[in-house]
């Protein structure tokens, strides 16, 4: 087995995970004490890159029930045991409660909902198993075996891009109408990614905007628009903050929220052909509903989608969401694609941040590199602003947002 090709944490299985465990997950699984596991094989469920925020495993187990010999691919994902940086940072962190919350308790609502509209779409793969004690763990079903797989060392094409927005769109629809009915529904999912403890002090979270003003002050095409990134350094950051935690804080009259997936970027999905089945829940939160689609335009799509296809796109998505609002009979006043583009602009902080901070790292985490050598060695971090792709984009990307009037009264 190649050291390159899978995270250094998941190149061995922990003792824990023995016929014992398999037994256990088994028996849960079939609602049955008659399971007796004959044999398993594991191996690391991801490609070095691919995640951060757990360890996973992938094991095949052979087992009997009743005399009867059965087989069963699963994903165990569980926290890192390895003592070092991303153990302790990731230690207090709320995932497997929000991610427990939702594939056992929002997911499934979310579904049923749907299918009582006539819609069969489903969003994700089945949780077999989960625990908090005395260890974080969740068991999943396999999808390779079904025929899915995770894209790599390529971009999303058009159809994956719109296999997967429309499925958010969905996903956004039925949670926008259970706001409006349930307001408390979501109450649980209150972690986002601003609520794990440390991370808005990490170095490269801190350092990356000055990274970004000291690379682009480099580049005779992009001096230019230094007047506008350089006031940001002081503000950015807490109106980032601000909205994501809106909803909880300062929730606005008229704006559009639903439960955000909170993570939703390329290797966060898996696809079968055009079909696509969403993962990692372990963020999910209520917010505004510019706040995904804003993500997967960065950490999604790609750069010919955000040059050329971005009002499409964003079209393709609210339509979608329209459509599914019909269909699931909601019957409160109608969202509008004019307020929805007003309420994108007055979160312009949100995909500058995401332009300004995660766009680098996410292009080299494409491309391979692992995503904790990034944020824990400050000479690498610093060389992602310089990144000729990045460049590139930007002599896209800051026109455009200049053009829109998104550096006017920032601060």
């Amino acid at each position: 087995m190649s050291t390159i090709e899978y995270n250094s944490d998941e190149l061995e299985a922990p003792e824990w995970l023995n016929g014992q465990f398999f037994t256990d997950v088994l028996t849960h699984h079939h609602n049955s004490s008659n399971v007796k596991v004959i044999d398993f094989k594991i191996s690391p469920a991801t490609a070095k890159g691919d995640h951060y925020a757990s360890i996973m495993f992938r094991a095949e187990i052979e087992y009997s029930l009743l005399d009867k010999k059965l087989s069963k691919p699963i994903i165990i994902k569980t926290m890192p045991e390895t003592e070092g940086f991303k153990k302790e940072f990731l230690g207090e962190a709320k995932f497997f409660q929000t991610e427990i919350a939702m594939y056992t308790e929002v997911l499934p609502k979310l579904e049923a909902i749907l299918r009582k509209a006539g819609d069969d779409t489903t969003l994700c793969a089945k949780c077999l198993y989960h625990t908090l004690e005395p260890r974080q763990v969740m068991v999943f079903e396999d999808l390779v075996p079904q025929g899915y797989s995770v894209v790599r060392k390529r971009l999303a094409n058009l159809k994956e891009i719109k296999a997967a927005i429309s499925k958010l769109a969905k996903w956004h629809a039925v949670s926008f109408k259970l706001l409006k009915d349930e307001p408390t529904v979501f109450d649980k999912l209150k972690y986002d990614l601003t609520e794990v403890p440390n991370y808005l002090e990490q170095d490269f979270m801190k350092s990356s905007l000055p990274n970004l003003i000291k690379s682009i002050g480099k580049n005779d095409k992009l001096k230019e628009y230094l007047k506008y990134i350089e006031p940001l350094k002081d503000t950015l950051m807490n109106r980032w903050v601000q909205i994501i935690r809106e909803y909880r804080e300062n929730r606005q009259d008229g704006a559009y929220y639903v439960l955000c997936h909170g993570d939703f970027h390329l290797k966060n999905m898996m696809f079968n052909q055009s079909e696509c089945m969403l993962l990692d829940f372990q963020i999910s939160y209520v917010g505004s509903i510019t706040n995904d689609l804003l993500y997967a335009m960065y950490l999604f799509a790609g750069p010919e989608e955000r040059r050329d296809r971005y009002d499409e796109l964003f079209y393709f998505y609210f339509t979608n969401f329209i459509s599914t609002l019909k269909t699931i009979g909601y019957h409160s006043e109608m969202p509008n694609l004019v307020e929805f583009r007003k309420q994108l602009f007055e979160r312009r902080h949100h995909e500058i941040l995401l332009m300004a901070i995660f766009l680098p790292g996410f292009n080299c985490m494409r491309k391979g590199q692992d995503p904790g050598e990034l944020m824990t060695d400050p000479v690498k971090c610093a060389q992602l602003f310089d990144d000729e792709d990045f460049h590139e984009e930007l002599e896209h990307l800051l026109p455009r947002m200049l053009h829109l009037g998104y550096f006017e009264d920032l601060n």
